[in-house]
């Protein structure tokens, strides 16, 4: 009787696990992960300090505040940031009605992206070794952003769509005179990445019908990396990746390559991949107040959108790269809404990105 009882404890405690388990592993962007999530870009667009400008200083009448130079994005301590912060506000405002703070962010969107506003963040780019700010992290966000106000049917979002066009055409055009002159891709794991860069940019041509600038970057996506073979996984990720060389390139591949040419490059490209036994380790975050360090959540987050786009593009072959995706988010998600602002000024993005790709949206 003893050991019978002793057995029905075991087992209960055995499927209590099991199911704690079984939820943690399925993360889906509820209205509750959405609210909770929403919190990020909130308390940092309109929080100037700390900010990291990065700009070049060709005399001191270019010294100026944040707000003063970026009215739009003077927000969550850098530019990129404050661009994905809002690319986010707009996400959350198109696919939940129901978000408990809505109104404050069409506040806060109403504000920043004014005409006048985006016309001062235009003006920037042409001062004197500004041209290429932000090349290429910030473009691929900004063109999300305009990708993300085309796609959300609001009467808002077409006065916000309007008020963005320079900036937007601005950065096409960047993407136009850059892309032909760059003779070797980067494979970093941080802001230059060649292959995130054109991902985004993609998704952006595809959204606007912009036919010249997904033929574009196909013709360059091409050129750089279809001869590519075996990408040293084993090498990844460096200590302070926020992006994976070898998944980015994966990402992208898959959406400018037909289905059965992307799953013949595929196993050239990471052969194990198709492995049913294949594995992954999440990164681990040692120091969460450490800026750099934090970066390894954001990769997890980075990883799985790629996993979970390549699970669902190819499900007979690639299906089981979901449940490696789950457990990068799992890895992340529930550290990244704390008070430390190395981190909560941009994850928050990253975040919905992979549970939005998870779900196909």
């Amino acid at each position: 009787m003893v050991i019978f009882r002793l057995l029905t404890i075991l087992l209960a405690i055995a499927l209590s696990i099991w199911s704690s388990y079984s939820q943690a592993s399925t993360p889906a962007l509820t209205l509750e992960e959405a609210n909770r999530l929403a919190s990020l870009p909130l308390k940092c667009t309109q929080v100037e300090y700390p900010n990291k400008l990065n700009q070049v200083l060709d005399g001191d009448e270019y010294l100026k505040s944040p707000k003063a130079l970026h009215p739009a994005f003077y927000g969550c301590f850098d530019w990129h940031s404050s661009v994905h912060g809002h690319w986010m506000m707009v996400n959350l405002l198109r696919n939940f009605p129901d978000l408990a703070e809505r109104e404050t962010i069409k506040a806060i969107l109403k504000t920043n992206l004014t005409a006048e506003n985006i016309a001062v963040e235009v003006a920037f780019f042409a001062t004197p070794g500004n041209k290429n700010y932000e090349r290429i992290y910030g473009w691929a966000w900004l063109l999300t952003l305009a990708a993300e106000l085309h796609n959300w049917h609001d009467p808002l979002a077409r006065k916000l769509e309007q008020n963005l066009k320079p900036l937007t055409e601005l950065m096409v055009s960047k993407y136009e005179t850059f892309l032909p002159k760059l003779i070797y891709p980067i494979r970093t794991g941080e802001h230059p990445n060649t292959a995130f860069g054109l991902s985004m940019a993609y998704d952006f041509a595809v959204a606007t019908d912009n036919d010249a600038l997904a033929q574009l970057i196909r013709a360059r996506a091409l050129h750089w990396y279809l001869s590519d073979k075996q990408c040293p996984l084993a090498w990844e990720p460096n200590g302070f990746d926020f992006l994976s060389p070898c998944f980015e390139e994966l990402n992208l591949m898959r959406k400018v390559l037909p289905g059965e040419q992307f799953k013949s490059w595929a196993g050239d490209f990471i052969p194990e991949l198709i492995n049913q036994t294949f594995t992954l380790e999440p990164a681990r975050v040692s120091d969460r107040t450490d800026g750099k360090l934090v970066h390894l959540d954001g990769l997890n987050f980075s990883r799985a959108w790629s996993l979970y786009g390549v699970a669902k593009a190819f499900p007979a072959e690639y299906g089981h790269l979901q449940a490696i995706g789950d457990a990068h988010v799992n890895a992340a998600l529930p550290t990244i809404v704390d008070n430390h602002y190395e981190g909560t000024h941009w994850l928050g993005s990253f975040a919905m990105y992979a549970l939005l790709s998870r779900q196909g949206l």
